[in-house]
């Protein structure tokens, strides 16, 4: 009998039928290949009882031979005292709550891969709504209607709530069908890691209905809204409304189309005056961790003109930072997202698109689709629309090539109208 080495398991290719390649050590120590090319380690051996059973001990690419030999001799020797390891799993995964399988994903490489916003997101709606009303119940006896009943829960408010949780800080948690969707997807998504681990056998929130986003179309209309937009930061910066470095995150976001994140946490050292460009590294923007390339950002020439007035201080330091306290010397509280805290510029969003009489709804993430919905308009393909925005694919681009199509019509439309309405039809 061969050892099993990389270079065996690859060279062992699928078959008609599933079948096992065993190595010389330890006894039992195999590899079983399925018809679909996956691939599995296993140990076969007797119980005390002389039983004959078979155990998984993790696929091929989350374990490699060395660690699959080390978790078989394990087993041998627990076998050797009179233990059973497929019913010690069996009464692990029987144990395991929804909360543990909860703590168990948000510990995984599959949730540290994700961009950090991402990550932070996530827990939120764990902590928010899965935990509060799923955590106690057995993961492998979750059921699809338990699941459905928790999501109708979310909807109906049952998990929000407004709490104050120190000075000028406030948890506030809302249901609707918002909340209830991207919880029902996280949760499909923890599952579905947790089926593949070896941690449940069935996915109950695989095939539930959360219905679609529907499409992100409010966007700034024409050069006037965003003539109101740039008047109203002014004024507000000018009336000591709004804080200079609110009011610039803001500009930039609209000039430049990127990610609020990826502005209110911009770093020195990310910003290149001369070549005119952000280069934003692989850990801090949505796609980088599984793209693990930056992402550029071009300067315009009035984005290029706002960092420059600015005075660039230590490569590492925010070029936005927070106030360190208020004029009673009171310190802000730090960032939950992590230090360097970070200018929030939501709330102030609010009062700014309400008083520039800007569309309804529209929100800061509006700025970066009206950047690309503009740049269709004027005859921009979907992979120029991409490389600026950072997309990671080109359907998601080929979106605003659609909607710029749309809007030609409905402008056509109008004008034709018009011109019906002078023929006095």
């Amino acid at each position: 009998m061969p050892r099993i080495t990389i270079n065996l398991i690859t060279s062992s290719v699928p078959a008609a039928k599933r079948y096992y390649v065993w190595d010389v050590s330890p006894m039992g120590f195999g590899l079983s290949v399925f018809p679909s090319g996956l691939k599995s380690f296993v140990l076969q051996y007797r119980t005390a009882e002389g039983r004959a059973r078979r155990a998984t001990i993790g696929k091929v690419g989350s374990l490699t031979p060395d660690q699959a030999r080390q978790h078989a001799l394990e087993m041998l020797d627990m076998i050797r005292k009179g233990g059973d390891p497929l019913e010690n799993k069996a009464a692990a995964r029987s144990a395991l709550t929804v909360s543990d399988l909860l703590d168990a994903y948000l510990a995984s490489e599959a949730f540290a891969e994700k961009a950090r916003s991402t990550r932070e997101t996530d827990k939120g709606r764990i902590g928010n709504h899965l935990r509060p009303l799923l955590g106690q119940k057995i993961a492998a006896k979750l059921t699809t209607e338990e699941v459905k009943k928790a999501r109708r829960d979310i909807v109906s408010g049952k998990t929000a709530r407004d709490e104050k949780t120190g000075w000028r800080a406030r948890s506030i948690v809302k249901g609707g069908e918002g909340a209830a969707r991207q919880s029902m997807r996280i949760f499909a998504a923890v599952l579905s890691w947790a089926v593949k681990e070896g941690l449940v056998s069935h996915n109950p929130a695989r095939d539930i209905d959360n219905g679609g986003d529907g499409r992100r179309e409010v966007v700034m209309r024409d050069s006037d809204d965003y003539r109101r937009l740039f008047e109203t930061l002014t004024r507000m910066e000018t009336d000591n409304r709004l804080r200079p470095a609110v009011a610039n995150i803001i500009r930039l976001i609209a000039l430049t189309g990127a990610r609020r994140d990826e502005i209110a946490g911009l770093e020195w050292r990310e910003v290149d005056l001369e070549k005119r460009l952000i280069t934003i590294p692989p850990e801090r923007h949505k796609t980088g961790r599984r793209t693990n390339a930056p992402r550029v950002i071009g300067l315009p020439v009035r984005a290029l003109d706002i960092l420059a007035s600015l005075s660039p201080e230590a490569p590492t330091d925010l070029v936005f930072r927070p106030m360190a306290m208020d004029e009673s010397g009171r310190i802000y509280p730090p960032s939950r997202k992590g230090a360097p805290s970070r200018i929030n510029v939501t709330n102030a969003w609010r009062k700014i698109r309400k008083e520039a009489a800007l569309p309804g709804g529209i929100g800061l993430h509006g700025l970066r689709h009206s950047l690309a919905s503009h740049m269709a308009m004027q005859g921009a393909q979907a992979a120029d629309i991409m490389t600026a925005l950072g997309h990671k694919k080109l359907a998601t681009a080929q979106r605003y090539i659609h909607y710029a199509q749309d809007a030609r019509v409905a402008v056509a439309e109008r004008a034709a109208s018009s011109i019906s309405e002078a023929m006095g039809d």
